[in-house]
């Protein structure tokens, strides 16, 4: 959603059994899914629009402020409410809204979107939206606009941090438990933006043009995953245009594939801003037109909206079937009956200790422990001088960032989360080492402050990376995260590189920790450190979890969910496809070739890889074992942890097809587990993966194909650490 003047189950967690079953969900070629809660009142919405005049139902068809949608009092239809965001009920916004109100509006402030699919626990997925559906239905919202799904195609795109993987394997295991732990709430989720929102440069007039296959393997399995397995009652078109009509009312995506194929009965809502055409948007699927138009305000006439006033005159005048208006009705008033709007939904809660420690054990899973040389971490409380050097150590980030903006009633920072845990008798020294505005040239005199705070340590934590809590620089050239602009390179802002290499310099034992939405170019630096944690951005409990993990109370376990380039040259839609395109159009030449497909398939050596994390303790993998029924393979292998510790691993199953009639990914993700095991306990994983988890689509036959061949199943903790592996044949 565009930035206008816009301000800002309890905990659930899954001890496994003495034998874990992973399931290769499909995600690409089921059929469609009836969708009961949505349809099962439809006898009385069709009695409800039969008592409707046209006006009264044109004016449920679009916004009648800022955050409503118009209800019909003499019918005892109420307003539809939403509110972002992916990771917390955002600040009001709207009718009164106030900027500096005291606080009544707060909510908890979960880890961004990124942080929960660095778990790899759709247990957690479900957690994290039940978190967010209690707290939307405690401040009275009926729709609460997450998650974002879209592809992490380059590490520029400045919505990265909201979204949540370059694979739609994991992305559709993680959305489906997002997306029912909100409606298990009785509030409606909004999965988004459809489709192909992968940059925010350009986003409103930019016209995406995919290949079939691509469009099919890759940006369209999360968004089918959340209709037919998560049943989510509501979906976000994009700002974007793709293939030559806009997103949001664009006959391929929502009538022909969305309301055709899916059999989606929901509701389509655009995104602020986002509908261009009046007629299109009747035609092409759009149900609710969202949006402001700043050069009104304060009065807006959200009458003179494209699914306004025009519509009445059309529908008159006979260029417009009233069915068509009907239709959209319909699908609003089966949200709202899905919603509990006319009977009692159940009470929600907001801001509650178990909300806050959902916060906190997503955040835990989801930091990524990415280089330990030496064992350096975990770090010892026994030591009597620690530096902490870095602006992001100090900064608060839970109001930046654009839409997904959250006030909560506190956030701990990582130096407050590490002075609260070493305690009193260890001495602490905090240097910013950087200024968060846009400098000409490195800070010599901060960058001295911090090498001497660092020689005097017995070890130094630097906390950099992004940071999306401001927005000095230009509109359009942000060095952030954040909504409506991209960042201008990988490479770190506010001079940090000179920063840190200064530090490692004057004390080696030197853990750098980085927050962001995704990768950094490390290359200054990277050979010199001996420890690397990425923290995303981890929510109003990041700093009490990242303390934890640094200082061993928890073992790491978090996976990137997408690949860390050494360079942008090494990211696909840099080196293959187009980025940010012409000024109409980007062409996605790399296909399929998304992130590691994109490494495997043709040799290029990532900084990390995707699924990659490390441990305090140690994992093996075991005795792999093959059937084949038909269509479907099972499979056993044992996992064991062989440290010292207690501890996490995911075991990651990829598919390889070693011969093809068309190119396709050395490999491929296609099932995954993340399995807690005390140190030396093992456990036998089972795991079964459907005929669809072998097919590719032919976009010369239009079609899903399963070819006959060998087929390797390779198993292990990255995508480039693969440690057991066994051949199928399909005949």
């Amino acid at each position: 959603m565009i930035i206008y003047k816009r301000f800002l189950k309890a905990f659930l967690f899954l001890l496994l059994g003495a034998c874990t079953t992973i399931d290769s969900q499909e995600v690409t070629d089921q059929e469609p899914a009836k969708i009961d809660p949505l349809t099962s009142h439809d006898d009385q919405i069709n009695e409800l629009i039969s008592k409707m005049t046209l006006e009264e139902k044109v004016s449920m068809i679009h916004a009648n402020s800022s955050f409503t949608s118009a209800g019909v009092e003499r019918l005892g239809i109420p307003e539809l409410t939403m509110s972002d965001g992916p990771h917390g009920v955002r600040p009001e916004h709207g009718r009164g809204w106030d900027l500096l109100n005291d606080g009544t509006d707060s909510s908890t402030y979960l880890p961004t979107g990124v942080t929960l699919a660095a778990t790899w626990n759709p247990e957690l997925g479900y957690a994290f939206g039940g978190v967010l559906g209690s707290e939307a239905n405690k401040r009275g919202k009926d729709v609460i606009l997450g998650p974002g799904i879209n592809i992490m195609r380059t590490p520029l795109n400045g919505r990265n941090f909201e979204y949540q993987s370059e694979d739609p394997y994991l992305i559709s295991k993680m959305a489906v438990g997002y997306i029912k732990g909100v409606q298990d709430q009785g509030v409606a989720a909004c999965v988004k933006h459809f489709i192909a929102n992968n940059q925010e440069i350009r986003r409103s007039s930019i016209n995406v043009d995919m290949g079939e296959r691509a469009f099919r393997e890759i940006y369209l399995p999360g968004f089918k995953a959340a209709v037919e397995e998560a049943q989510v009652m509501t979906l976000m078109g994009a700002y974007n245009q793709f293939r030559g009509e806009f997103a949001t009312h664009n006959t391929l995506l929502i009538n022909d594939i969305l309301k055709g194929e899916w059999g989606f009965e929901g509701m389509v809502i655009s995104d602020w801003g986002a509908v261009h055409d009046t007629k299109q948007a009747l035609q092409n699927g759009t149900d609710l037109e969202m949006g402001t138009d700043l050069s009104q305000m304060p009065n807006i006439d959200y009458s003179k909206f494209f699914l306004g006033d025009t519509v009445v005159q059309m529908v008159k005048s006979g260029d417009i079937a009233e069915a068509l208006i009907d239709d959209k009705v319909k699908r609003i008033l089966r949200v709202m009956y899905a919603t509990h709007m006319f009977d009692k939904r159940q009470e929600g809660s907001i801001n509650t200790d178990a909300h806050h420690k959902t916060a906190q054990k997503v955040a835990e899973e989801g930091i990524v422990l990415l280089k330990n040389y030496d064992q350096l971490l975990p770090l010892s409380k026994e030591v009597k001088k620690v530096a902490v050097i870095g602006g992001n150590a100090d900064a608060k980030q839970s109001l930046g960032g654009g839409s997904s903006q959250v006030r909560p009633p506190y956030e701990i920072t990582p130096l407050a989360g590490i002075k609260s845990l070493l305690g009193a008798d260890v001495e602490i020294s905090y240097v910013p080492g950087f200024e968060v505005i846009k400098p000409e040239s490195a800070n010599s005199e901060m960058i001295a402050e911090a090498v001497a705070a660092a020689k005097a340590a017995d070890y130094v934590v630097y906390v950099g990376g992004w940071n999306h809590g401001y927005n000095y620089n230009e509109w359009g050239q942000g060095f952030y995260d954040m909504e409506s602009v991209d960042k201008p390179s990988m490479k770190l802002p506010f001079f940090q590189d000179e920063l840190i290499s200064a530090v490692i310099e004057a004390n080696p034992k030197t853990v750098v920790v980085l927050m962001g939405g995704g990768p950094v170019d490390m290359s200054q630096w990277i050979d010199n450190a001996p420890a690397i944690v990425q923290a995303w951005y981890p929510g109003m409990e990041g700093g009490k979890a990242l303390a934890n993990i640094l200082y061993g109370e928890v073992n790491p376990s978090g996976k990137l969910p997408v690949t860390f380039p050494k360079q942008l040259e090494d990211s696909p839609a840099h080196a293959l496809g187009e980025y940010p395109g012409d000024t109409a159009n980007v062409f996605y030449n790399e296909g399929i070739f998304v992130g590691y497909r994109y490494n495997d398939t043709y040799k290029v050596e990532p900084q990390f890889a995707f699924g990659h994390g490390l441990s305090y303790t140690t994992f093996t993998f075991s005795d792999l074992k093959l059937t084949k029924e038909g269509e479907k393979v099972t499979g056993t292998f044992t996992l064991q942890n062989t440290g010292g510790m207690d501890g996490a691993e995911v075991a990651q199953i990829y598919v390889h097809d070693t011969e093809s009639s068309l190119k396709r990914p050395v490999k491929e993700l296609k099932a995954f587990e993340k399995v807690f095991l005390k140190k030396g306990e093992s456990k036998e994983i089972s795991f079964t993966l459907e005929a669809d988890a072998f097919k590719y689509y032919d976009d010369t036959k239009n079609g899903w194909i399963l070819e006959p061949g060998d087929f390797e199943i390779m198993i292990g903790n990255a995508s480039d650490n693969i440690t057991l592996s066994g051949t199928i044949t399909f005949e």
